[in-house]
């Protein structure tokens, strides 16, 4: 069914397959982390393991973040309505953000738990603990598996693969402290390794809300820088004077528009022109979808005085004089 309009002349195809791969690869991710963040939690408890249960947590916000992920993608394959004309595609973002914010919650409650740990220890079982988390590695080696397949360039994908990497380095910190017990019987190794897996989950979270609200900021994407952009199509389509008033942003991190005022010499036919514009932005600047206004003489924005269009029309005279 998520090819249902995959055929109606939309030019991003490969994008398409991949993400009803990428779909499926994260539905079966989060089954695999929903069910073992059961038996994870259980064991925690029965063992007496923070670690166990800093993974579990973890896991939690994990198989929510795997389950949100899938329903957005789920989502981005509905066509746009006339409410929202840019369809779905955003929802991606928007669980990506809200994602980053509760695994960051979770991780704080690890920290303050693991204190109260230091300050009174509490017997933990080695043995089973041990068994438990091995499990665990094995469990999130196979969803990072299924996951290191689809696509890398989506904020969606990379936001459920940092999961699944801080689920392998929960599992592993479980063991480590499981076999640091067994051996010596110290168990405060248990709060503070859960404690370095809480501090290495803030910091991917941290980084995934910061892609994501560059997103939902409008904010120009990574790999592109607008005024080079203008300077270029200045430079390169003729009959163009300047290029003011130009926004670049990307709908959901990996699809990017342009809106922009292209200034023509006089006689030029702005049509052959608009599309010149249009065929070097996707060609050279991978922005597939752009709103070109062509002008002569008089900007027409211009009396509303936009400090914008008059900063960038003095930043493009630049190029001119």
């Amino acid at each position: 069914m998520a090819h249902a309009h995959g055929s109606q002349g939309h030019d991003h195809g490969a994008g398409h397959v991949h993400g009803t791969t990428d779909k499926k690869r994260v539905l079966i991710a989060g089954c695999l982390t929903a069910g073992f963040m059961v038996a994870e939690a259980l064991g925690g408890i029965f063992t007496g393991s923070l670690a166990l249960l800093a993974d579990a947590g973890h896991m939690l916000a994990d198989a929510v973040a795997l389950g949100l992920a899938w329903y957005a993608f789920h989502l981005a394959d509905r066509p746009a309505t006339g409410r929202l004309t840019y369809g779905f595609g955003r929802v991606k973002t928007l669980v990506a953000y809200t994602n980053g914010i509760a695994i960051f919650v979770i991780a704080l409650w690890i920290v303050y738990e693991a204190w109260g740990r230091l300050e009174a220890p509490a017997p933990v079982l080695a043995g089973p603990m041990l068994a438990v988390a091995t499990l665990g590695l094995l469990v999130n080696i196979g969803s990072f598996l299924v996951l290191h397949g689809g696509d890398r360039a989506s904020l969606n994908m990379r936001g459920a693969i940092l999961h699944v990497l801080g689920d392998l380095l929960g599992s592993a910190a479980a063991i480590v402290a499981a076999l640091v017990i067994l051996a010596t019987g110290w168990t405060p190794i248990d709060p503070i390794l859960s404690v370095l897996v809480s501090l290495l989950i803030l910091s991917t979270a941290w980084s995934l809300m910061r892609a994501a609200a560059h997103v939902l900021l409008e904010g120009v994407p990574p790999n592109l820088d607008r005024d080079v952009i203008a300077g270029d199509i200045e430079a390169s389509v003729q009959g163009v004077r300047e290029i003011h008033h130009m926004h670049v942003w990307s709908l959901d991190g990996s699809t990017n528009m342009a809106t922009l005022h292209a200034c023509l010499d006089e006689g030029v036919d702005a049509h052959q022109a608009v599309s010149a514009i249009k065929k070097r932005l996707a060609a050279e600047h991978d922005i597939s979808h752009a709103t070109v206004e062509p002008e002569f003489g008089q900007c027409a924005d211009r009396h509303e005085d936009h400090d914008d269009g008059d900063h960038d029309a003095a930043a493009h005279h630049g190029h001119h004089h």
